[in-house]
């Protein structure tokens, strides 16, 4: 890495590294920004100025009005608030729940709790190469469905979906029904445009993955929706009641910062995460039994594949040991074998020996041959199953 050419840290799709413009943005916020943003003197005020300025850079990046940015706590908070948020209120008059089958726990499991409270939740799979069939989704969406979510960018593969289909494909089948868009991977990586996504009523997106720090994130939710959100906390008026508790001013600023400098790099991230992915799948082609999970569609940063012979947590144990770090899927999952490439109908070797390398702007070319390296010895070395 530029930061350090002994560490090959290539999992930055479970978390990033902190940016040192970023922690010193923090740093200097706890130190003057410790007024509750609620009160009415001068040094709550600047900490409110703070949050809006976050707030307004935050928008910025997902072109849509401030006033629809609500600040949270993570990912996983911005996904529960919207399904559930969107689906209680509307049992009245639906209870069909269509999302897709490989979304990240807190969508998955959040829309299947919702079937203890009377709904029908419809999973639909990827197809196998990773991406989603639009038209087969598009057919479970009916007058009966409150809600559909799909995740932008998947947290595995990088299978990127085509959000805009989709959104306007649910709303010319149920203008009432509510679309959710995890879009944690996809945020600065992808641009995200919400203006043109007009069917796109919710988004979440999270700090950890672009180099702020972990506890922070937002959920974006369109003006004519909020009405018909449910809050899932009672407390005070804070993010206009949506998300009630004291903000985190240091964080939500420093998630600000990293919004700002996120954009303003995307174009020339995309560029180099590109070189790498190429150089790590020239790379792989030259070893023997290798499989690609990702489909060619994927976003640079993430690529998954499979040895075929050596399992996975053998295998991050190995490369650790060599100063290489990657991951077997989801961070999320605890090392259970990934729901999405069995979704996708893998193999179960192909599951069992599943490698996810993640990239970020301080990776080299020197990481992607060190991981080769290691993956060439390792094949030699580790026993098969």
């Amino acid at each position: 890495m530029r930061t350090d050419p002994h560490l090959h840290y290539l999992d930055n799709a479970a978390t990033t590294m902190v940016d040192p413009e970023v922690a010193s943005v923090i740093a200097r916020a706890v130190q003057t920004l410790w007024a509750n943003p609620s009160s009415l003197y001068d040094p709550a005020v600047e900490a409110q100025q703070a949050i809006d300025t976050a707030r307004a850079r935050v928008a910025k990046t997902l072109r849509c009005r401030s006033d629809e940015v609500y600040f949270t706590a993570c990912g996983t908070e911005s996904n529960n608030m919207a399904l559930w948020g969107a689906a209680i209120p509307r049992r009245a008059w639906g209870s069909k729940v269509v999302v897709t089958g490989f979304e990240h726990p807190s969508v998955q499991l959040a829309a299947r709790a919702l079937r203890g409270e009377g709904f029908t939740v419809v999973e639909v799979p990827p197809e196998a190469d990773g991406t989603l069939d639009t038209a087969k989704f598009l057919a479970q969406v009916d007058k009966n469905t409150v809600l559909a979510a799909c995740m932008a960018v998947n947290n595995e593969t990088g299978a990127v979906q085509d959000i805009a289909a989709l959104a306007a494909g649910v709303k010319a089948r149920n203008a009432r029904a509510h679309f959710h868009v995890d879009a944690v991977q996809a945020w600065l990586r992808l641009p995200i445009d919400l203006q043109a996504w007009a069917g796109v009523d919710s988004l979440a997106v999270s700090g950890h993955k672009v180099h702020a720090p972990k506890g922070v994130g937002a959920l974006f939710v369109r003006g004519s929706q909020r009405q018909t959100l449910c809050p899932p906390y009672r407390g005070g008026h804070q993010e206009r009641g949506l998300r009630p508790g004291t903000e985190n001013t240091p964080y939500i600023a420093g998630l600000g910062a990293a919004a700002a400098k996120g954009q303003q790099t995307l174009r020339v991230r995309a560029r180099q995460m590109a070189d790498l992915n190429a150089r790590l799948r020239a790379g792989l082609a030259q070893l023997p039994g290798i499989t690609v999970n990702s489909p060619q569609n994927a976003v640079p940063e993430v690529l998954n594949f499979s040895t075929g012979c050596v399992n996975s947590q053998t295998f991050i144990n190995y490369l650790g040991t060599r100063g290489v770090y990657v991951s077997g899927g989801s961070a999320c999952d605890k090392g259970e074998p990934s729901h999405t490439l069995q979704a996708m109908g893998c193999d179960e070797r192909i599951i069992r020996t599943a490698l996810r390398v993640s990239f970020c702007a301080d990776n080299t070319p020197e990481d992607v041959d060190a991981l080769l390296e290691g993956l060439r010895a390792g094949l030699q070395e580790l026993q098969h199953i």
